[in-house]
């Protein structure tokens, strides 16, 4: 592996943390405070800082760094982006308010849309003046894609649209967002087919016949979304891509999913001595048992392990060489280890840990007890633990299903 930077890459680290240690003090400053200006808390209030921050990275030119200098990026290498995602861990700045819309549905519009497209939709994603979702599963089509059944047929200059997609991040707050639909449905009927009569489409929130119903999760939140279809008309000039073009526009979104993973690794030992500093202060019996300094330790081994694996990810970029299997080996990774932390922080709290918001007895407003019930969503963000596991036991490992 290779750690060292080359004079681009310390330039572009050194930009970045004199312009991070200038403008986010401030910012954080003036969003100190559980409620804003509207009286707005918990995911809503998150919602409204994340769109002012995305709007003052904008200002430096540090929103979309993977976008061309013409639409205010920075055509960042691969090398860069993780020296962005580590700075931005280090510093444990606010999320941004467009993350699906900067990271990957922009680029699919720069990489798929027309002139007249790109100049219609890619400010609003990138100044946060709209926030954007992204429609992929159905309640048949979580996993593989090809299975997905919502229909747009075409009629004259718009698609006709009926079915359902679930699990989608921020519809209810969205005004448009990129989705897939069968335009053939004839191409279900085979397996090599299937995934050939997938059209991708931007699509307007507010067009009659979209419904968004928020899905109440297991921390009370409502982040998540069934969308519902019913003879909806989009237009036909919101095709991205061409008609039977879906699944290649899907692929190379998917590929901008990964992006920041380097970050993580960062953001996740914080977190780890975060929570040991709380059972020091709340708890500190805990730190003398054994087997939870055990844990500990191992997670920190983990952490660490994550974090070389993803070094060597950029190595092998760096020599232009695929960066596989260590791509989703370190989402694998991810799932574990911050499952892993949820548990462990419960634990080194003890009862204390099980304290929700707004009770008395709450370490750090609750974030620990809210954070062991969130965590299970790993297991399928960004690509389900299980399919993860099958891919790599086929074209990693070479390991074939008995039968």
């Amino acid at each position: 592996m290779d750690f060292a930077l080359g004079p681009e890459d310390e330039a572009f680290r050194d930009e970045l943390r004199a312009w991070l240690d200038e403008h986010l003090p401030t910012f954080l400053a003036e969003w100190d405070g559980e409620a804003g200006e509207t009286g707005e808390t918990g995911f809503a209030r998150a919602q409204e800082r994340r769109r002012a921050w995305q709007q003052r990275l904008n200002e430096g030119r540090w929103a979309a760094i993977n976008w061309p200098r013409q639409w205010r990026g920075r055509e960042a290498t691969p090398v860069q982006n993780a020296i962005y995602a580590e700075e931005m861990a280090r510093v444990r700045a606010p999320g941004i308010y467009n993350a699906n819309g900067i990271w990957q549905i922009g680029p699919m519009i720069i990489r798929w849309g027309t002139p007249e497209q790109q100049q219609r939709w890619l400010p609003s994603i990138l100044n946060a003046d709209d926030h954007w979702c992204q429609g992929f599963s159905e309640p048949e089509a979580g996993s593989d894609l090809g299975n997905i059944r919502t229909l747009a047929v075409r009629d004259g200059d718009t698609y006709v649209v009926n079915g359902q997609k679930t699990w989608c991040s921020s519809a209810h707050l969205a005004r448009f967002g990129l989705f897939l639909f069968r335009t053939d449905p004839e191409t279900l009927r085979s397996r090599e087919t299937k995934y050939s009569g997938i059209t991708a489409f931007i699509v307007d929130l507010t067009t009659p016949g979209v419904e968004c119903r928020p899905i109440r999760d297991l921390t009370g939140d409502e982040m998540l979304n069934d969308v519902f279809f019913t003879d909806a008309r989009i237009p036909a000039d919101a095709r991205l891509g061409g008609e039977g073009e879906g699944w290649q526009v899907a692929m190379t979104t998917l590929g901008h999913e990964r992006v920041g993973t380097a970050g993580l690794s960062i953001t996740m030992a914080a977190d780890l001595r975060a929570m040991v500093a709380a059972a020091r202060s709340h708890n500190p019996d805990a730190l003398r048992d054994p087997a939870l300094r055990e844990r500990v330790g191992r997670a920190f081994a983990e952490i660490e392990l994550t974090r070389l694996l993803n070094y060597r990810a950029l190595t092998k970029i760096q020599k232009g060489q695929p960066n596989w299997p260590e791509v989703p080996l370190a989402k694998l990774q991810w799932s574990s280890i911050a499952q892993t932390l949820a548990e462990l922080a419960v634990d080194l709290l003890g009862p204390l840990g099980l304290c929700a918001r707004g009770g008395p007895d709450a370490v750090d407003g609750g974030h620990w007890a809210r954070n062991y019930a969130w965590q299970r969503y790993t297991s399928i963000g960004a690509g389900a633990t299980e399919i993860q596991k099958n891919i790599i036991a086929k074209k990693a490992l070479r390991m074939l299903a008995s039968r």
